[in-house]
């Protein structure tokens, strides 16, 4: 289920870009799980791709090669991602 997700993040594409170009494949890919998985009880699911996300994206941004991405002075993790570099959350 996660595997887009995990290879858009992966050891292999530390040398990527800017996070701004890495997230619209991210955020396409997560509408697309919320359509397939939004019938029924879908929270919990939510729930677990909104954490396997989180932790994918921060250490992704984390293990740059030459410059890695840190939040704010006095921003979290959460706030870096969610509001301001636009991660698309369930």
């Amino acid at each position: 289920m996660c595997t887009r997700a995990g290879a858009v993040t992966c050891n292999d594409q530390c040398g990527t870009g800017p996070a701004p170009k890495l997230i619209p494949p991210v955020n396409r890919q997560v509408r697309g799980w919320a359509n397939d998985f939004d019938h029924g009880r879908s929270r919990p699911a939510f729930r677990a791709m909104n954490w396997f996300l989180q932790q994918r994206m921060v250490g992704h941004l984390k293990r740059r090669s030459q410059r890695p991405d840190r939040p704010p002075k006095g921003v979290t993790w959460y706030a870096h991602l969610y509001k301001q570099l636009g991660l698309v959350q369930l």
